[in-house]
């Protein structure tokens, strides 16, 4: 069972809020953010990225995304390269800088990995998160992206 709380989960929030508004000046809605009990809806996509969190929080940051939204950040960001290797990197210093955001709220004392990209099929992501997860639905532009929190305090 997750034993984060509202103050937790806003972190992710204002960390997805940030980055957006960051590399695209632009503001980025949050269509909701909800704990999922037995599954997540439809709410992955084809690239995806995770952080594995150890120390005082344990668990995984999962951010997954349409492979099209991607490129169109990278065309935002003046970017040329927009094959697959970089979009994957791209999805990679994303979910990076989302924990690393986050890190600031919960402390040093939580460690984040190297992030873990690759191509995914439409369900991947109920087939590896806990159960009790928090997914934080975001809407730039016309896509649709999400930023999935499976971490627990350890104490």
């Amino acid at each position: 069972m997750s034993n984060l709380n509202e103050s937790d989960i806003q972190s992710f929030i204002d960390a997805v809020s940030s980055f957006f508004f960051q590399v695209t000046q632009e503001k980025v809605g949050i269509r909701a953010a909800y704990l999922v009990e037995g599954g997540i809806p439809a709410t992955t996509f084809d690239l995806t990225s995770y952080i594995t969190l150890s120390g005082a929080f344990t668990g995984r940051v999962y951010f997954s995304a349409p492979r099209v939204m991607v490129a169109h950040l990278l065309l935002t960001m003046q970017e040329p390269d927009r094959g697959d290797e970089r979009l994957l990197d791209a999805v990679g210093e994303i979910a990076n800088t989302i924990s690393g955001n986050a890190r600031k709220h919960f402390g040093e004392t939580m460690q984040i990995s190297v992030p873990v990209t690759q191509a995914t099929e439409h369900d991947w992501l109920n087939s590896v998160v806990s159960p009790r997860s928090y997914v934080i639905l975001v809407k730039w532009k016309q896509y649709r992206a999400s930023v999935v929190v499976d971490i627990q305090h350890t104490d």
